[in-house]
This record gives C-alpha cells, sequence and structure tokens, in this order.
C-alpha cells in the first residue's frame, strides 16, 4: 500500500510467534466475539441498549450496504460521527469489509475535514446532520464539490437530505449482498484497519496507519492492564474516534471481554454522573480536564457513585492532588493514569502499586514486547535516574506515518524507534515519569494543538506582522493557548478579530488562542530563533502576577 510503512518481516514474525498478533482482521475478530457472549447487553445509552448479538446482526447488515455501494478493502472513509450507536455499527461494518475509518474528531471543521478527505483520497464521510448550530451536510457537500472522489455522505439521525444515505434507513432493509458476504473478503491483517490522528507540530495533524493486527492487540494487552472482565461497565464519555475511549482499552477492550459500554454524549459533568449511576459503571476514562470538573460538579454527592472501582486519566499529566482528590471522592475508585499515545505505546499504573508511586507516575509499558529506551540528543541512552526523550517500538507501536517521508526520517532512528518527543525519567519502582515535552504542541484538556498550524493562519491576517502561540497555565484545562503577535504598524488586532478570522478559515475552534499579547519583538534564542520558552514563562509570570 503506497504511503503505509509496513512491520518488518522479522517483526512480525516475532509478534505471531508471541501470541501477540491473531491474523484476525479487526471487524472480523469482533464480530465473531459478539455473536459468541449472544444475549448479553453489549451498548447501553440512555435512551436504548443493544445485545451483542443484535451488535453482530447490525454491524454485518451495514458491512453488507457497504459491499452493494462498491466499498471495498483499503477505501478510506472519514468518520466525525458523535457517541451514538450508529458509530458502533459503522466503525465495526467498515472493518468487515476492510475499508479503513479516518477517525475525526468533533470540534474538526472544513479546513480539517477538507484536508484529510483530499489528503487519503477519501470515497466516504460519515457524519450527523447537525450538532448545535452547525451544519456538516452543508460542509461535506462543499468538500465534495472540491473532491470528486468522495461519492458517498453517510448521516446519522433522522433528519438525513436527499442525496445523502441514511444509516438508520439501511438498518431497516436488506442488503443485496447475501449474508456471509462480509466473510468472503480477503483482508491482509498486516495493512490499516484505521487511521488515527497525531498532535502534530508540522501544521496539520499526521495521519497514524494502525493495523488490523497491531489494534486488535493494542486493546487486548491495555485492556488486560485495565483490569476488564466480563463483570466490567466502561462508561464511554470522551470524544469515541479517539484513541482512548476507542481502543485503549475503551470500547473495543470491554467488547473483548465481554463486558458494557455505557455510550454517553460527552464527557459534561451532568452526563458523566447520570450515565456512571444508571449504568452501575465499573470503570471511568477520563481526560484530567474532564475529571477536575466532574470533581468540582455541585451537584457530585446527589449520585450514587459506589460502583465505580477504577477511574482512567490519560491526555494529559495527572497532578497528585487531583487524584488524591477522586480517590476522596469516589468511595470504592482508585485511580489508574495512563500514558498512551495514537502511535502506539501505553503505560498503565499498577493498582497495586503504592498510593505514592500510582500519583506521581505513568506506569509501565502493557506488553511485555514494547521496547522503550530514554535517549539525549546524540541518541545515546541516558544514565539511570536521568531525563531523556523517550524512543520506543513494540507489536502495535507504527513504523510510520501515512504519506510522510520527510516527517518519518525526524521521527523514527535506523532500527525503528519512534521518537515521542516526550521527556521522561525512570522512577525507581521501574515506572515512568512525565517530564515534560520538546514537541511544539499545546495540551489544552488532552486535546493536542499544533502551535504552527494555528501561527500560520494567524499571519494571513492583514495586520498580523509576525505570530507565535504558546501553552499558559490553566488549573482546569492544564494549557491555553496564548498568541504574542507583532503587528504590522500601529493599529493591531484584538482577540475578537483573531477569533473572527480564524472562524472563516473553518479551523476547529478548540485550537482558538484564548489571550492575546501584543508585542514588538519576540526574545531570540541563542541561535536567532524565537524562544517560546520565554515567552511561555513571560505569560506564566503575568498570570500568577493577577495580570
Amino acid at each position: 500500500m503506497e504511503g503505509f510503512t509496513p512491520f518488518p518481516p522479522e517483526f512480525a514474525e516475532r509478534y505471531r510467534e508471541l501470541g501477540y498478533w491473531l491474523d484476525k482482521p479487526l471487524g472480523t475478530y469482533f464480530v465473531e466475539l459478539c455473536r459468541g457472549f449472544g444475549d448479553r447487553v453489549a451498548v447501553e445509552t440512555m435512551e436504548d441498549s443493544v445485545t451483542y448479538g443484535e451488535l453482530a446482526e447490525r454491524s454485518d447488515i451495514l458491512a453488507r450496504h457497504l459491499i452493494d455501494l462498491g466499498i471495498k478493502p483499503l477505501d478510506r472513509i472519514v468518520v466525525q460521527l458523535p457517541n451514538c450507536l450508529e458509530f458502533i455499527y459503522f466503525y465495526f461494518a467498515a472493518a468487515r469489509v476492510g475499508a479503513i475509518t479516518l477517525c475525526s474528531l468533533p470540534p474538526h471543521r472544513k479546513h480539517e475535514i477538507g484536508h484529510f478527505v483530499s489528503f487519503v483520497d477519501a470515497v466516504g464521510y460519515a457524519a450527523a446532520a447537525r450538532t448545535r448550530n452547525f451544519d456538516f451536510i452543508e460542509m461535506a457537500r462543499d468538500i465534495q464539490s472540491e473532491n470528486p472522489g468522495l461519492k458517498h455522505i453517510f448521516v446519522a439521525g433522522d433528519d438525513v437530505p436527499e442525496g445523502c444515505i441514511s444509516l438508520r434507513n439501511l438498518l431497516e432493509k436488506e442488503p443485496k449482498a447475501p449474508p456471509g458476504a462480509p466473510d468472503e473478503i480477503e483482508i491482509d491483517p498486516d495493512l490499516p484497519a484505521v487511521f488515527l490522528l497525531s498532535g502534530g507540530t508540522t501544521g496539520m495533524p499526521k495521519v497514524i496507519p494502525r493495523t488490523h493486527n497491531d489494534y486488535v492487540y493494542n486493546s487486548v494487552a491495555s485492556a488486560d492492564a485495565n483490569h476488564m472482565d466480563a463483570d466490567t461497565v466502561l462508561l464511554v464519555a470522551l470524544p469515541i474516534e479517539h484513541n482512548f475511549p476507542l481502543a485503549s482499552p475503551g470500547l473495543q477492550g470491554v467488547l473483548l471481554k465481554g463486558g458494557k459500554a455505557v455510550v454517553v454524549p460527552g464527557p459534561r459533568p451532568d452526563m458523566v454522573l447520570k450515565g456512571i449511576e444508571k449504568g452501575k459503571c465499573t470503570h471511568l476514562e477520563l481526560v484530567p480536564a474532564a475529571l477536575i470538573q466532574l470533581l468540582h460538579e455541585e451537584t457530585f454527592g446527589d449520585y450514587d457513585l459506589s460502583s465505580v472501582k477504577i477511574i482512567s486519566t490519560g491526555g494529559q499529566r495527572l497532578q497528585p492532588e487531583t487524584s488524591m482528590l477522586a480517590e476522596e471522592k469516589f468511595p470504592n475508585g482508585t485511580v489508574q493514569e495512563v500514558f498512551g499515545m495514537a502511535e502506539g505505546l501505553l503505560m498503565y499504573n499498577d493498582l497495586d502499586d503504592p498510593a505514592e508511586v500510582r500519583h506521581m507516575t505513568a506506569g509501565k509499558a502493557v506488553s511485555a514486547g514494547d521496547e522503550i529506551k530514554l535517549i539525549d540528543d546524540d541518541g545515546k541512552e541516558v544514565p539511570e535516574g536521568e531525563a531523556g526523550e523517550m524512543a520506543c517500538r513494540g507489536p502495535y507501536t507504527l513504523r510510520g506515518y501515512y504519506k510522510a517521508p520527510e516527517v518519518n526520517a525526524m521521527s523514527f532512528t535506523e532500527d525503528g524507534f519512534y521518537l515521542s518527543g516526550d521527556i521522561m525519567r525512570m522512577h525507581p519502582s521501574g515506572n515512568v515519569i512525565v517530564e515534560g515535552r520538546i514537541k511544539d504542541l499545546i495540551n489544552r484538556g488532552g486535546e493536542k494543538i499544533s502551535a504552527e498550524e494555528v501561527e500560520n493562519m494567524i499571519i494571513g491576517h492583514p495586520l498580523v506582522k509576525n505570530v507565535a502561540c504558546v501553552p499558559m497555565p490553566d488549573p482546569v484545562l492544564g494549557e491555553r493557548t496564548c498568541a504574542y503577535i507583532i503587528p504590522t504598524g500601529d493599529q493591531a488586532p484584538d482577540l475578537e478579530e483573531i477569533k473572527a478570522f480564524l472562524t472563516k478559515q473553518e479551523i476547529a475552534k478548540f485550537k482558538f488562542p484564548e489571550r492575546l499579547e501584543i508585542v514588538d519583538a519576540f526574545p531570540l534564542s541563542p541561535f536567532g530563533k524565537v524562544s517560546k520558552k520565554d515567552l511561555a514563562e513571560m505569560i506564566a509570570k503575568k498570570l500568577e502576577a493577577g495580570e
């Protein structure tokens, strides 16, 4: 497959021999599991529930309709569906026919979705017709006019305009393709099943290919590390297209164990609390920003939360104070911090670790096949206890971004280790401590924002001569974006003007700067580069002083 970097044959052979890779296409693996679990409840929403048998049947009905539409192995479909049953059916249906789903995120707009459609040559796009005041179908048709290869617009819900394909209608009618047709499709499990998105530091997010073999194992290994079993009830509140709630262990992890997923529309505190109480959830997966909001919700004490056993957090570092507060407020809950990346590697704290270790560290890798080393700027491993950049490879960590040879040359060592950009050091317990990162990313509540991407858009404003975006500390989200601007003349834009300018470019709103600083010049490093470290320190001091 052009643009895809496969695992080297000797590593693929090793991962098979060790039992990591099962050589089953992702869709086939999960549909067979679902058939085996039969009448057990697989997924519950606030309005509905489906059994494993129904999930298998409905996924296969959609898969047969996809065959009728001419969707074939390695065709690409951009998926931007909300947290709903249609996402689950469609995700497994696409995997059943070997199509690759590119998991975009709810805030993405034309700037991002149009790029993804063009970059991966997508033949389909799936979304809800409308969310709040935004019309996804109008956007999709606009993108379709610029990308004639985008043949199919799939729509969830009741409001499906002419020319689009209603997922609900497909589920209610018999396909032309006969039962069993998906089983006859030849799918190479060493090729991509899913395209995930990186945080990205060079503009638009990079596309991460996850193969059938590695993505199934991703969930198998992390479900074990997360102590999932048939009695697990997982609350899925984060946007389901994220790697964390989808497969780490997420939806895939709880389904492969025969447990139940309780799906709510989003991580708003009232939704989370209602979902926990109604579903008697045992496992939570939240980014720290959502957990902080939840713990400080005024109505927290009005709900029965005694079912919660494990509170997993990922996406950004969790402060020890928040971890301890969570264990105080959830009577039977233990916090299990997760370090993970869409590129692969996952690390979990062990529930048996002493409390001080769990609250300070990000745990250990979930697989014995994971190889990790901490290196200095010269690529040499640092002495024990010292900080270094984390490099990794293993049975579920990518070997290259899709269609990105120049990025790959900088992101991987000659022997296949992925250079994560995360600075870590080893704790005496054998767990890792995340110290920070060397990439130019702003981590807003777990959403990674490329400073360069936002800068490239702001620089087009007629009143902006130069711009530098840096993270500023935030007690809830961890970081927000501050834009330092050098104006072209005496007149400088204000924050609302910049936001209006970015709105016209149809960029996701979570990427908008949330503070503007006007300066005459930027501080420079000894090498003549803009010193973003100094800028970040400047805004942090201003905030600390209450300015």
